[in-house]
């Protein structure tokens, strides 16, 4: 199979990618009426809610990482909610008899981030108001939206689940009690904006605000309240209530942080979020694959580059399941030091390693989850089968979620990359009265104490969700990331290879063949690993796939377009901004003009 060539796209005044073309097109249209990048990504983001609702929605979360045209320092926006103050691991698993937090249902929300995210984010860098920035998203969920191919079979997996368990959730999805297959409305969730629209009056920053409050200590609040008070089904196949109340959502707004910056080498750094979020990993990638086989044939990487990538990436995520989270100390200088990452380069071997291991950054010893410790299979379990990233379903409701990505840049100089998730129409019961369900991202907690990703009333589950930039010199460069979880930074890695190493344009290093490890535990539950796992596309070359198999790596081939959705922009190279997106899935899109 070989997929038709893809140009990068290329412009003077703007450029964006998304994984959705309508979240592009919002984009486009809000820079060439004057808005800058971050009117651009809230007004897109917003409708990524809509269009793409099995990967994102209004009740999940958004992290971000940015520039602004004053000042090319990278920050970081958190837009990730917090776990409820009764959400203690006594509760949970004593109270509950439950070994981990379910992957579906209620027990699992965490505060819904996104709503505050965004509009902080709009409210401090964009100059659109808050309708003009809702305007497209609530266009499409009043009056309809096109059904990309994976939402109605993900509908229709859990069709019956919705009638049986979910019966809010079959009203909001099931048209006439039939999965929808072309067009699809929200009404109750349009409804909603326009409540949260009329909430205040004055000017920009004040309605804005106003909006702010309606949604965390207003009727938005307590409609999640109410809803979450009565229990519902979840994978564990019992019925749980929720755990958020008004008071959670009072207390929490979305932050501003550092970014975390690290040279990687040959000039460059990268800049991502904390370790509450999977994105040092790619920092610790990068510093394991300086001084090891890193390259290229004909845009394709050596089946010496994929066993170094393959390797590196197991010590990563396994200092990843050890040291990263919310709830303890993370040795993070340490981590993605350059002394730390040579000591941890050594460990990598000619053959594939099956065993986890985490390393002792500043001397100190790991401690991984109980659970975490014991493989357990994935590969071909018919649920987390490798492919697109997007989300599997089973009949009972389980669910493993994906995300989406955005990345805009404009003429200023203002750039920001995005990955918004949570809130899939799958993964909890919709709320009647707002039109849209919860997120489940607590299900990344585990129910151990002392650990940095012990369940924790106020803290953060430690997420998959990694938004990119990488600088050159100092510079401010390309704005990227993907959907997949947890093979986000890899896939990333994967791209960041190809064109820093490989000397592929961002569209050309989008579509080099790409690759993954499985041999770490998985944060979505049921938690499962698959030691000496990796997955390829088969574009990689039948050498290579032996190769790897030669070096004792379990191999399986995806086909040659399966992984990743990547996006990506980019400056700096002459006047020109540059746009990239995913040939994979077929619904990604980039524009410049």
């Amino acid at each position: 199979m070989v997929a038709p060539t893809k140009h990068e796209q290329r412009g003077p005044a703007g450029a964006a990618s998304s994984t959705h073309y309508l979240g592009t097109s919002t984009a486009m249209a809000v820079l060439a009426r004057g808005g800058n990048a971050f009117d651009a990504a809230v007004a897109a983001g917003f409708v990524l809610q809509v269009v793409e609702p099995h990967l994102c929605g209004p009740g999940g979360e958004v992290p971000a990482v940015f520039v602004t045209a004053s000042d090319p320092v990278p920050r970081v926006l958190c837009g990730q909610g917090v776990a409820p103050a009764a959400a203690t691991v006594e509760r949970i698993r004593d109270g509950y008899g439950l070994p981990i937090v379910p992957g579906t249902g209620l027990l699992a929300a965490t505060v819904p981030g996104a709503w505050d995210g965004w509009l902080t984010l709009l409210r401090d860098h964009g100059t659109s108001t808050l309708d003009q920035a809702l305007a497209p998203a609530l266009g499409y969920a009043a009056g309809g939206f096109p059904l990309v191919p994976r939402i109605p079979p993900t509908i229709g997996a859990v069709a019956e689940h919705f009638r049986t368990h979910w019966p809010s959730s079959a009203r909001t999805w099931l048209r006439g009690d039939a999965v929808p297959t072309r067009t699809h409305r929200l009404p109750a969730l349009a409804a909603t904006w326009q409540r949260l629209l009329a909430a205040g009056s004055g000017g920009r920053e004040a309605r804005i605000d106003a909006a702010r409050d309606a949604w965390y200590r207003g009727f938005v609040a307590e409609e999640i309240a109410a809803f979450c008070a009565t229990p519902v089904r979840d994978e564990s196949g019992h019925d749980h209530p929720g755990l958020l109340t008004a008071d959670d959502l009072a207390g929490w707004s979305a932050t501003y942080e550092d970014a975390l910056t690290v040279d990687v080498g040959d000039g460059w750094s990268v800049a991502k979020p904390g370790a509450w979020s999977q994105g040092p990993v790619l920092a610790q990638l990068l510093q394991l694959m300086r001084g090891g086989e890193v390259r290229f044939t004909d845009g394709v990487a050596t089946a010496g580059t994929v066993h170094h990538a393959v390797e590196a990436a197991k010590l990563a995520f396994a200092d990843r399941e050890a040291w990263y989270g919310d709830s303890a100390p993370v040795p993070l200088d340490a981590l993605v030091s350059p002394s730390y990452a040579a000591a941890r380069r050594a460990l990598i071997g000619a053959d594939a390693s099956l065993e986890l291991r985490p390393g002792a950054p500043d001397g100190r010893a790991p401690r991984l989850a109980g659970r975490a410790a014991t493989p357990g299979a994935r590969r071909g379990d018919g649920v987390s089968a490798p492919g697109l990233g997007e989300p599997t379903v089973s009949r009972s409701g389980a669910v493993r979620g994906d995300t989406v990505h955005i990345d805009v840049v404009d003429a200023a100089g203002n750039m920001v990359s995005a990955t918004p998730s949570g809130g899939w129409l799958q993964s909890s019961p919709t709320i009647p009265a707002l039109g849209f369900c919860l997120g489940t991202r607590a299900q990344m907690f585990w129910l151990e104490h002392d650990l940095p990703s012990s369940l924790a009333p106020g803290r953060r589950p430690r997420t998959t969700l990694s938004p990119s930039l990488g600088l050159r010199d100092g510079e401010p460069r390309i704005a990227f990331g993907t959907p997949g979880g947890d093979q986000q930074d890899q896939w990333q890695l994967c791209f960041w290879l190809a064109h820093t190493a490989g000397g592929l344009d961002l569209q050309a290093a989008i579509d080099a063949p790409a690759w993954h490890s499985t041999a770490f535990p998985s944060s979505f539950a049921p938690r499962g690993w698959d030691p000496g796992g990796v997955v390829v596309e088969s574009r990689l070359g039948a050498a290579t796939l032996d190769e790897l198999r030669r070096r004792g790596h379990f191999v399986v081939d995806a086909g040659p377009w399966a992984l990743g959705r990547m996006c990506a922009v980019g400056r700096g190279e002459g006047p020109l901004l540059r746009a990239a997106a995913d040939t994979r899935s077929g619904v990604g899109a980039a524009a410049a003009f």
